[in-house]
């Protein structure tokens, strides 16, 4: 039962977070880590997330934006190795208030103000990559904060979702990697059940990719913006 629960769980994370560029570890992580201890909850989480930017990649790979992928996943992949080296000495939760409130407060901006947007130059995208990567790092959801930048700069929407994923790819690459080395691993259970949850997590991809289809390009920022509100909202109420 504990393994068709993970496995319906990552179905609709998937779904949603490859829709919106994020959100798959905010959805995981806060249900998995009430039945596994937070650092092997988050490792899982982690793997489970890689594949969906390898499904982010391979479904919407004619959008890549090469030059803000370089920009924000170099300097996303040092903050990375940062946040995971201190994710286990940290008092994370007034920090994950604090980003939900900021969260929350972005995306009424975004609602609110419609033809808002930024020029993507090479300080925001560093920035974003830095701030994402290092969130990511320490509690595995660096995506919502990469979703603030790419959704300010008001891309198309196939862009979006795969730059979001190749950017993710490289992130989540140094952070798992940091992770094993650092001694953390999952019962040999959960690694088998990695061959249920990674087909699982393509299917909602693809259920994904459909929906995406279907909502117009104008809306599409709005949409990101009600799941960065939905998200920050969860932060500010406890993690």
């Amino acid at each position: 039962m504990e393994i068709i629960s993970i496995a319906l769980l990552t179905l609709l994370a998937s779904t949603i977070g490859t829709m919106t560029g994020f959100g798959t570890s905010t959805i995981m992580i806060p249900i998995l880590v009430m039945f596994l201890p937070p650092v092997e909850t988050i490792f899982l989480v982690a793997i489970i997330h890689w594949f969906g930017d390898i499904w982010k990649v391979l479904l919407f790979r004619k959008g890549f934006s090469f030059k803000l992928i370089a920009l924000f996943g170099v300097i996303g992949l040092l903050t990375s190795y940062l946040g995971a080296s201190f994710s286990s000495n940290m008092d994370k939760t007034l920090l994950l208030r604090l980003l939900g409130i900021f969260l929350s407060g972005y995306a009424l901006f975004l609602i609110f103000k419609s033809r808002f947007k930024i020029k993507a130059n090479n300080l925001m995208a560093l920035t974003g990559g830095a701030l994402s990567g290092f969130f990511a790092g320490i509690f595995g959801i660096g995506g919502a904060v990469r979703g603030i930048f790419l959704s300010a700069f008001d891309l198309p929407k196939v862009v979006y979702i795969a730059t979001a994923g190749a950017i993710g790819l490289m992130v989540d690459a140094t952070r798992i990697i940091t992770y094993f080395t650092s001694g953390t691993t999952l019962p040999s259970m959960l690694w088998w059940s990695l061959l249920i949850f990674i087909p699982v997590s393509f299917i909602g991809a693809q259920i994904a990719k459909k929906l995406v289809d279907r909502i117009p390009q104008d809306k599409f920022r709005n949409f990101v913006a009600v799941f960065l509100f939905i998200i920050g909202l969860k932060l500010v109420s406890g993690y």
